[in-house]
This record gives C-alpha cells, sequence and structure tokens, in this order.
C-alpha cells in the first residue's frame, strides 16, 4: 500500500471524534528526493506549539484472509537539537495504532478505539546541514500485528509533536507458496496469527499416487516450509517420475502401491496395456496360486525318459530319468498309473483294485525318480505309465505327457495260508481247515501240514499231505501241546516256505484220554499294602526370605521392608525361549493353535507393522457367536528370517496367559497370507489412547492402568521372561480400559536366576525407554523392565507426552548418567512420582521388583487419601552430584557464571530472572527462560542446589 491509500484527517474542533484540541494537521508534500525525483509524502511539524495530537489516518483495507499483517513505514524525522527554541515542545518519536472493523465505518472512530501497536523512534535524524543538500536520512520501521478477526482494518499515525515526514507505508503479509514434496501437493498457505505459530497443512497426492503415511509439511511465520513428514507413493501400475506418477509401458507391470519402478514382464508373459498390474501369461503357459507376480511363468513338463524295468516274480522294480522340458519349473514330481491286463489285446483294469498291491515308497507325489510295486499277480501281463507334473500341470487342458512301459510278472509262490482252525478233536486226533490262499499265483495241487510238539521246539517234525482245505491228524500224544502250519503247493512245483513268523496263525493242541484241559488258574492275592508316607517334605525357609532393600515414605512402617521367598518349585512353569528352536513352525505348532484361513474375515485394515498389515476381523467359533479379533499378517515375498521371526512372536505369545497380556486365539500358516490372531482391543495403543483422552481421567483412574500394566509384568517376569520394549506404545486398551502387554518382538527369556541378564546381538533399543546399563552393556533384566515401567507410569501421568520432550537421544544418554531424571508431570502425586524415581535408580538391585509395584498401587488405590499430595515442581534430582560453592554469588549473573551457564544471561533478564531468589523456584510450569533441553535440565538442578 502506497500512501495514496493513507486517509488524510484534518484536525478540526472537538466535535471530530480524531480530532485534536489543537488546529493542526498533517500535509500532503510533493517534494524532490536527493537523486531529484518526485516523491509523495505526510508531513507535519508543529515542534513550537506543546500537547500536539495529530493523527493521519488509512482508508478501510481488508483483510484478505490473513491472521498477521506487516506494515513498513518509511520516514524521516527531523532531530529537535537542530531547531533552537523548541526543547521543551519537541518530540523524536510518534505512535503507530490500528483498529479492526467488518467494513469501512468512515470518520466515526473515536481516538480512545485504536489499538497502539507501537511507539516508533528514528535511527537517523536529519538537521539544517542535511535539509541544506538535500541529504534525507530515510529510516526504515517493520512492525508485526496479529490475530487478526474481522474483515479488515484501519492504520492510523498520532503526531505528538515531531517533525517527521512519511515517505511509504506498505502493508502487506506472508504465507508459504505451494510446492510439490514426496509426490504430495501443497497448496499456497497463509502464516499463522503468532510470531511463533507453525500452521499445519496436509498434502494432496499427485495423480495416481496414494497416501503411505499421511503427508504434512509446517508453515512458519517467516513463510518457509519446514521438514515434510509422511509422503504418497505412486498406486499400482504407475511409477515415480520426477514429481509425478507416469503409467507403466506396455511390456512393464507394477503389481502393488510403493516406491518401486515398473518392473519387465518376468519370462512369457507380456501385458498389452499401460499401467499394467500384472502380465498375463503368454498362451499354455501358467502361473501356480502361489506363484508371485514377479515369477517368470511356467508349462507342464513333458514326458520322462529312459524308463528302466525289473521284474522280481510279482514284484517290478521302475526307474527313469528326469524330463528333457521341466516347464521351466523346480517343483517336479512323478506319479505311477498301474494297469492290469487280463489277455493279449484285452482289456485292462486298474491294478490298485487288486488287494495287497503296495507301493514303495508311494504312487503318487514322488519326488525321486524310482518307485517299487509288490505283491502284483504272478503271470499277468501289466502296464504302467509314469507322469512327471508340478504345480501347473492341473492348469493346463492339455493332457498329461507320460512313459509308458509293459511287463509280465514271473512265477511265484502262493500266497500265505491263514485262518488255520481246528474241529473234532479226539484222544490222539484232531480235525484241521482252512482258506484257500488270496493269491494262488497258480494251480493248487496239495497243501503240505507241518506240526510238532511245542517244547521240541521244532527240532523233531512230521508232515502230512492234502488235497483239499482240510486235513484229519492222527497219532498224536494226549495231554501235549503242538503248532501245526500249512503251505500250499502249485503245479508249477511252487511253495511257500514254512515260517514261524508271527504273522502266521499258529495252532495250539491239547489232546487227553479223559478231561485233560490246560488250566489257567489266577491266583488272586488280597494283598493288604500299608503305604505310609515315603517322603514328607516339611521346608523351613527361616533365612529364605530376602529382603528387598525398598520402603519409602508414603508406605506404613509395616511395609517399609518387604520381605519376598525366592524358592524354585519343581512344578513351576517357565518360558520356552522359541529361537532355542531349529524350525520356527515346530515351535508355532507346539504352543499355538492352528486355525482354519476359513474361519477368517478380514474387515478392514488398520495399521501397517515390521511384517505386514494389521487388519480388523471376525473369527467364527463352532456353535458361539463370531468374536472380534486382530489380524497380524506377514507379506508377500518375505524372507526365511521375517517368517521364523513373525512365527517366533506368535511361539511367545502362545504361551502367556494372564488378563493383562495380549492373548493370542491361534494361527494361520498352512495358507497365504501367514497370520496371527489375538484378541482385538478396541482402544488401541495406550499412547495415543491417553493422548486422544488429555485430562479426561481421574488420578484413580490412571494408577488403575498402571496397576494392571504391573500386573501383567509381574507375571511375565516370575515366568523368567524379559520384555525389553515396554512402553505405552506397546500397551493396547480394551473397551473395559483393561491394559495388556503386547510385542514381543524385541523379548528374550530370562534363566531362574535373580541376577540373570540377556545381552543382545546388536539392533535398535528404545533410547528414552531403556535403562543406562542395557544402553551402555546391552545388558537386559527383569530391572531393566523396571526401569521402563517408570517412563511407562510417566507417560500415562502426562497423557502421552514424549519422554524428555525434544532432547535428543544422546542429550537424554549424558543427562540420565549424570543424574537428571524425568520431572513430574502436571498435577502428579507425589506418591507416584517418588515410585517413578525409584524405578531410575542407578543401581539396578535398587530398583522395586514388579510385585512390590503391584502392592504399592494396590495401597494407593486403597488409601486415595495418599494421592492428594501433589509433587512439588522443584523436587530434586535423584543421584547426588558435587555441589558448587554459591555463597560468593550475589547476583544471577555471578550464579550462572559459576555453574558455566553464562551464556544464558540475557535470556534470564529478559525472562525477568533478576535476583537469586527469582530462581529458586524457576521450574518448566513458571516460563523458564530458555526451550527445555539438556541445559535446563543443568540449570533446575543448579536451581535446587543454590536454594
Amino acid at each position: 500500500m502506497n500512501l495514496k491509500n493513507v486517509e488524510k484527517k484534518k484536525c478540526e474542533h472537538a466535535t471530530d471524534p480524531l480530532s485534536p484540541s489543537l488546529p493542526a494537521q498533517w500535509d500532503a508534500i510533493n517534494e524532490m528526493d536527493e537523486y531529484f525525483s518526485p516523491i509523495h509524502t505526510y508531513q507535519v511539524c508543529n515542534v513550537m506549539s506543546p500537547s500536539q495530537n495529530n493523527w493521519l489516518r488509512t482508508g478501510w483495507i481488508p483483510r484478505e484472509g490473513a491472521r498477521r499483517i506487516y506494515i513498513e513505514v518509511k520516514f524521516t524525522l527531523r532531530d529537535c537539537n537542530s531547531m533552537p527554541g523548541v526543547l521543551g515542545t519537541c518530540k523524536e518519536t510518534f505512535n503507530l495504532y490500528y483498529y479492526e472493523s467488518d467494513r469501512a465505518v468512515g470518520s466515526a472512530i473515536r481516538e480512545n478505539q485504536f489499538i497502539k501497536i507501537d511507539t516508533i523512534a528514528a535511527d537517523e535524524s536529519f538537521t539544517g546541514v542535511d535539509l541544506g543538500v538535500r541529504r534525507l536520512k530515510l529510516n526504515t520501521e517493520v512492525r508485526g500485528v496479529g490475530p487478526l478477526n474481522r474483515r479488515g482494518f484501519y492504520l492510523a499515525f498520532q503526531d505528538i509533536g515531531a517533525c517527521i515526514a512519511l515517505t511509504s507505508v506498505r502493508v502487506y503479509y506472508k504465507r508459504c507458496v505451494g510446492v510439490s514434496r514426496n509426490l504430495a501437493v501443497f497448496t499456497d498457505v497463509v502464516t499463522g496469527a503468532d510470531s511463533s505459530s507453525l500452521v499445519e497443512v496436509r498434502g494432496q497426492c499427485v495423480d495416481h499416487a496414494e497416501e503411505r503415511d499421511t503427508p504434512k509439511m509446517y508453515c512458519s511465520a517467516e513463510g518457509e516450509w519446514l521438514v515434510p513428514i509422511g509422503r504418497c507413493v505412486c498406486s499400482a501400475g504407475f511409477e515415480e517420475h520426477r514429481d509425478s506418477c507416469i503409467a507403466c509401458e506396455v511390456g512393464f507391470y507394477k503389481p502393488v502401491a510403493g516406491d518401486g519402478l515398473c518392473g519387465k514382464c518376468p519370462q512369457h508373459s507380456h501385458s498389452e496395456t499401460r499401467a499394467a498390474l500384472s502380465c498375463p501369461c503368454d498362451s499354455n503357459y501358467y502361473r501356480a496360486a502361489d506363484d508371485p507376480a514377479a515369477a517368470s511363468c511356467s508349462r507342464p513338463p513333458s514326458a520322462p525318459v529312459n524308463v528302466i524295468s525289473s521284474v522280481n516274480g510279482t514284484s517290478v522294480n521302475l526307474e527313469w530319468d528326469r524330463p528333457l522340458d521341466t516347464g521351466g519349473r523346480t517343483d517336479l514330481q512323478y506319479s505311477v498309473l498301474c494297469q492290469k491286463c487280463l489277455a493279449e489285446g484285452g482289456t485292462c483294469e486298474d491294478c490298485t483294485s487288486s488287494p495287497g498291491v503296495r507301493f514303495v515308497p508311494r504312487q503318487t507325489g514322488l519326488t525321486e525318480p524310482w518307485v517299487t510295486v509288490l505283491n502284483l499277480v504272478a503271470h499277468t501281463n501289466y502296464s504302467f505309465r509314469i507322469l512327471a507334473m508340478n504345480a501347473v500341470t492341473h492348469l493346463s487342458n492339455e493332457p498329461s505327457l507320460y512313459a509308458q512301459v509293459n511287463i509280465t510278472t514271473n512265477q511265484a509262490a502262493p500266497s500265505e495260508v491263514l485262518a488255520i482252525r481246528q474241529e473234532n478233536t479226539s484222544q490222539n486226533s484232531v480235525t484241521l481247515l482252512w482258506h484257500e490262499p488270496d493269491q494262488p499265483n497258480g494251480v493248487i495241487l496239495e497243501y503240505d501240514i507241518k506240526y510238532y510238539e511245542k517244547d521240541n521246539d521244532e527240532q523233531s517234525y512230521s508232515t502230512l499231505k492234502s488235497k483239499n482245505t482240510s486235513a484229519r491228524v492222527s497219532g498224536l500224544k494226549p495231554g501235549t501241546k503242538y503248532i501245526f502250519q500249512v503251505r500250499a503247493r502249485t503245479s508249477s512245483l511252487m511253495v511257500q516256505l514254512f515260517s514261524n513268523c508271527p504273522v502266521f496263525i499258529q495252532l495250539y493242541l491239547y489232546v487227553c484220554a479223559c478231561v485233560c484241559m490246560c488250566v489257567c488258574v489266577c491266583v488272586c492275592v488280597c494283598v493288604y499294602v500299608c503305604v505310609c508316607v515315603c517322603v514328607c517334605v516339611c521346608v523351613c525357609v527361616c533365612d529364605l526370605y530376602r529382603h528387598c532393600g525398598y520402603s519409602k515414605a508414603f508406605q506404613d512402617s509395616d511395609e517399609e521392608k518387604m520381605h519376598y521367598q525366592n524358592v524354585s518349585f519343581p512344578d513351576a512353569r517357565f518360558y520356552i525361549d522359541p529361537h532355542t528352536y531349529e524350525d520356527p513352525c515346530q515351535a508355532v505348532h507346539e504352543f499355538a493353535r492352528e486355525i482354519e484361513a476359513s474361519r477368517i474375515k478380514i474387515e478392514k485394515i488398520i495399521g501397517s507393522g515390521e511384517f505386514g498389515e494389521v487388519c480388523y476381523g471376525r473369527m467364527r467359533l463352532p456353535g458361539k457367536r463370531d468374536i472380534p479379533v486382530a489380524l497380524k499378517t506377514l507379506k508377500a515375498g518375505y524372507t526365511e528370517k521375517q517368517k521364523r521371526d513373525f512365527l517366533a512372536e506368535a511361539s511367545i505369545m502362545a504361551q502367556f496367559d494372564h488378563p493383562n497380556v495380549i492373548h493370542l486365539e491361534g494361527v494361520v500358516t498352512h495358507s497365504k497370507p501367514v497370520m496371527i490372531i489375538t484378541e482385538y482391543m478396541e482402544n488401541g495403543s495406550l499412547d495415543a489412547f491417553l493422548r486422544r483422552h488429555d485430562g479426561q481421567f481421574t488420578i484413580i483412574q490412571l494408577v488403575g492402568l498402571l496397576r494392571g500394566i504391573a500386573a501383567g509384568m509381574t507375571y511375565l517376569s516370575d515366568l523368567g521372561y524379559i520384555h525389553r520394549d515396554l512402553a505405552a506404545r506397546n500397551i493396547l486398551v480394551n473397551s473395559n480400559l483393561v491394559c495388556k502387554v503386547s510385542d514381543f518382538g524385541l523379548s528374550r527369556v530370562l534363566e531362574d536366576d535373580p541376577d540373570a541378564a540377556y545381552t543382545t546381538s546388536g539392533g535398535k533399543i528404545p533410547i528414552r525407554w531403556t535403562a543406562p546399563e542395557a544402553i551402555s552393556y546391552r545388558k537386559f533384566s527383569s530391572s531393566s523392565d523396571v526401569w521402563s515401567y517408570g517412563v511407562v507410569m510417566w507417560e500415562v501421568m502426562s497423557y502421552g507426552e514424549r519422554p524428555y520432550w525434544n532432547l535428543t537421544n544422546r542429550d537424554v544418554i549424558k543427562s540420565v548418567e549424570e543424574g537428571y531424571r524425568l520431572p513430574a508431570p502436571m498435577g502428579c502425586p507425589a506418591a507416584l512420582h517418588t515410585l517413578m524415581l525409584d524405578c531410575w535408580q542407578k543401581d539396578r538391585n535398587e530398583r522395586p521388583r514388579f510385585c512390590q509395584i503391584v502392592t504399592i498401587l494396590d495401597k494407593l488405590i486403597r488409601n486415595p487419601e495418599n494421592l492428594k499430595s501433589m509433587d512439588t515442581l522443584c523436587s530434586p534430582p535423584l543421584m547426588e552430584r558435587s555441589i558448587p560453592d554459591f555463597s560468593s554469588c550475589n547476583s544471577v549473573d555471578d550464579w550462572l557464571d559459576t555453574i558455566k551457564m553464562g551464556r544464558y544471561k540475557e535470556h534470564f533478564a529478559a525472562g525477568g530472572y533478576h535476583t537469586l531468589g527469582h530462581v529458586i523456584c524457576m521450574n518448566q510450569g513458571s516460563s523458564a527462560p530458555l526451550a527445555y533441553n539438556r541445559h535446563s535440565l543443568i540449570l533446575k538442578k543448579c536451581t535446587f542446589e543454590v536454594s
């Protein structure tokens, strides 16, 4: 805005609301500058008269959406000392005002309705000498005003007795110009109302892109974009090119949204259009159901070659070589079809219809190129077809190719004679009956009967022949046990050898002159057994109580010393580390229940994890109502290590059964995608839940949440289990506000030893939640979980604030090592902050155990009056430090120099901290004079020391 838009306000009588009491005014004057260029100015120079009140007002200026405006004023001002006789009335400043309105109101504005922006003074003033040589000494001042809420505003300039000339007034606002970042477009946006405010702008994904993480940027008060957060990725069928997504060319494809580029169609596949999501297979080529989109298309294999048959009686061995063309796959299997042909050129039937035919190792699904077929019929023609197959054979409409071989079985002995039974027993004879063999393998001429006394052990035996399936054996000794065996003889003189193998029926016979029979006498002996208690264990645990060394001021005297037994019982249950299993599938199937994929219905995606997507769904139970479940899926293209880690987490969860530990419903491993199914927690993670309900819970409710977490951790620690990643983000909350410990990806087992610890092999450690010994030495124990629990307590009481705020991880580590601890959150009871500080003891042996924490929280819940005492914001850090000598400090500057923080003198002066009394209770809640960083922790510590 130039001065043509500045409205001159003439000074009239008091009837004009803006008129001063004296008849003075600003004058519009056109003159030449020092370069003899014409300029338009408004001037006033009533320096001789006292009590000047001369106003110059602009026209109504529309705000145009700006919340904060900037006024740039260029002016010249006469040095009062250069004018004689005006020292009492001459001024060297003027005032700048503004007034907001929704429309132009003309002159109906009173002086007292204007809001003062600032008193403006000149950096340089001119004298009579400068005026003579036309040296203007132009001053430029910029002032900001905000927030503005009306549709427009007026500006006004008040002269109180200066000799001044306004040469330019420019009114403007700042905005961030639209840009494109990470495939997201951010439109122009006006800066915020305050000089320190940030305006969040959500980006819009470019065409053919979709959000991976919500794209956001912040516009600073200076009109500059800060670092972008989140991003968009190109949709399936599109790839990134500069700041846009372009379609995949013909012959290329991209199956899923992501950062990747379009890939060339795999072998034996093609794409006919641009932006293809997949490449269909060429004619007569196929993909199996579990083949990824990036897999080459394949086809069924050709027939096996070089078949060799070897007949051995009624058995045949078949061997062959791999097909010349495997179809481009490695999952080759073989099947053998067997047909029995009754006569030359006659009909054939499936030989498996004959009883007893066996294939070794099996008939179908063979992975090695050989098979043995047993128990065929002698003197019979057989035809064998050997088929090679792979995973796409069933997709082809063409008949499978096979190799064929025909054989004829040789002579063979008849099969065993079974089911021998006795009939018509007399004093010295017996009649035997039997059935014809199942496989006579020729014409049976006669049967051989072999019999002998059992006690002679076949050293002396007799034989008898029979043309029929019965025989009368006589000349037996009365009262003697005999063994009988029968075999058949065919026309080819082939016989089955006698055998004592238990598979044959062996007949035992007792023959007596009178009533001779083998009596089995069952003697029932009633034994009166007087069993005394063999082991009477009387465990006296006089000194087995271990002093925990933990007492707090808010506990009663009877709780100041806590003793806990440390006894391992033989039937105690311990956690089994699934990483000790060579095959992760073995561990997961041993501990977890396999659920059929057909019982799972996925309804929506609710997030993403390390291994894949996290979904909400429902699980059908036989005879029961569907239950809501959470589903963690294993993404396609996973590595073997990812699958092992994924199933290991399921194996861990499956071993836990506690109301404050997430419950595993089961796993799906027999179909894809592989899934872990857990109970559904309606309120999600604890940190996000607390941030959504900031300040909405009572202290007792928050303590109840903490008690549930501690109970779950007590259960885990009793199993000898270390979590290693205990944080509010890994605690889930259900609809009944029950907290459950989850996320066992970093967890490891702890042996049955109170001092045992686990040493990690590397990887990321959550610094802000991890105990110092775990950070420095990578030593994890149940005590390090207690430290993490203390940070979780702080998160809960602060409603999900980030621990240590904006400190870097390096500053967090250094501050903790130097003994500084997190202050109590606003409104946190002293009892809870004291418990936090105990969880953060440097010596891990001094920290409470989880069972003690549960006891303390139970006491606080039963006695809520102990929660009414709020922690002072000036509670000292936990660890002792050497205290500098402050006796010589007489001022804030001396104190800052003593603690080597002299660089913050100006910050303290600007914040109003002028005496040592002001800094004694300096804290975060009383507008500390510098941003919260590691130095603010040091200053707070030294504040306690000087006090």
